[in-house]
């Protein structure tokens, strides 16, 4: 059987989140990000006209566009809002992944049978934009990569439908940047020996992919050829993720506690940008030499920043560890999650902090988490077995 996979793209997500909210940003060039030194988190179409994109230094974008309005960006709008389209469409699709903040993919296999899977996707795109007055794009295909890429080539041409027959038709003429994992450095590589299109990529012996860029030219050939075996994995809300660490000997050593804390937080929010989350409340555990167990928690800004969780983490051991007794225990959860990268939490950061991120957790993937650390909290090392982050579904 044929599968019948559906990519749903909300449409510049956080603007139109805020022009749900003030009809007044109807029409005018808007960015969503932070200051001069900060970065472009979302931005219009009018903005776009002017060359500004997702990502850029605000003060770029700026001189593209001068007329711009900048706005700060409320991600507790955009979590609500997101939470609202996910109950629609869990509520009529079979199977659904929640990829991101704003965008889904659906497995409805089979629906053609009974109602025409076309019509159906479409009918459920009509109702979220009754329902919440936000706009999106969608794509159905014969998997996740055709569908995606449709989903982008559909911002132009409207809501897309590519049978299996037309999918490399479909491809052929398009830009390899439009394959999700053709990031610039691939573009570069495979554009100085002419390879620009995905009919051209298509046709390259994959054994010389492979050799240009490893494993993953492989799968690069395969997408570019329509081949993506990818389920749809269903989606379940997590709602936090934690660790602690018990000492081996109880201890009153602070300078000791906060290279632990510090750790501990690196670790965590190492796995928060890896699996694309942001947390809104963070919670400090101790337990007493005489197992006496308190915990304080505050909430803070969608995050995924190690800086800021650090100093809360911080601030609230220093508020809760008043007894002055030998601690037994320390942990610290981070709950209240949401769907979304660290770009998104970049209105206050520069682009020099984005830079230095995205570079740690390139060395972090590649070599493991304690390729590169912050000296503080270098000395955390689990040693048993409370020490392994846990995870709650």
């Amino acid at each position: 059987m044929t599968r019948a996979i559906v990519h749903i793209d909300m449409n510049t997500f956080f603007v139109s989140c805020e022009r749900l909210t003030n009809s007044e940003l109807n029409g005018i060039p808007l960015i969503i990000g932070g200051g001069e030194r900060g970065v472009v988190a979302s931005c219009s179409y009018e903005a776009r006209k002017f060359g500004v994109r997702s990502a850029m230094p605000i003060h770029m974008a700026m001189k593209l566009c001068p007329q711009a309005k900048i706005m700060k960006g409320d991600m507790e709008l955009y979590s609500r809002l997101s939470h609202d389209i996910t109950e629609i469409i869990q509520e009529k699709a079979p199977v659904v992944e929640k990829a991101s903040i704003d965008e889904f993919y659906l497995d409805i296999t089979g629906m053609d049978k009974f109602y025409g899977s076309y019509k159906w996707t479409n009918e459920l795109a009509q109702r979220i934009t009754k329902e919440t007055g936000l706009p999106l794009t969608f794509a159905l295909s014969i998997n996740k990569t055709v569908s995606k890429i449709g989903t982008g080539e559909g911002k132009q041409k409207q809501n897309l439908e590519i049978p299996e027959h037309l999918v490399q038709s479909f491809l052929n003429p398009l830009s390899i940047r439009k394959i999700p994992m053709v990031g610039e450095q691939t573009f570069q590589l495979l554009s100085r020996i002419g390879i620009r299109t995905i009919r051209t990529l298509a046709e390259m012996p994959a054994d010389v992919l492979m050799q240009m860029i490893g494993k993953n030219g492989i799968e690069l050939w395969k997408k570019a050829n329509g081949i993506d075996n990818n389920p749809v994995e269903p989606y379940t809300e997590r709602k936090s993720i934690s660790t602690e660490h018990t000492f081996s000997q109880d201890t009153i050593d602070i300078p000791k506690l906060n290279r632990v804390l510090l750790g501990m937080v690196e670790k965590l929010a190492f796995q928060l940008r890896s699996e694309q989350w942001l947390t809104s409340t963070v919670t400090v555990k101790i337990r007493y030499a005489n197992f006496d167990t308190e915990t304080k928690q505050c909430r803070v800004q969608y995050t995924s920043a190690d800086h800021i969780l650090t100093k809360t983490v911080q601030e609230l051991f220093d508020k809760l560890y008043q007894r002055r007794m030998r601690l037994r225990l320390i942990g610290i959860r981070f709950s209240g999650l949401v769907r979304g990268t660290y770009q998104i939490d970049l209105f206050q950061d520069t682009e020099e902090m984005l830079a230095l991120y995205q570079a740690m957790d390139r060395m972090k993937s590649r070599y493991g988490f304690d390729s590169v650390m912050r000296c503080a909290g270098a000395s955390f090392k689990p040693n048993n077995k409370n020490e392994i982050l846990k995870r709650k579904p």
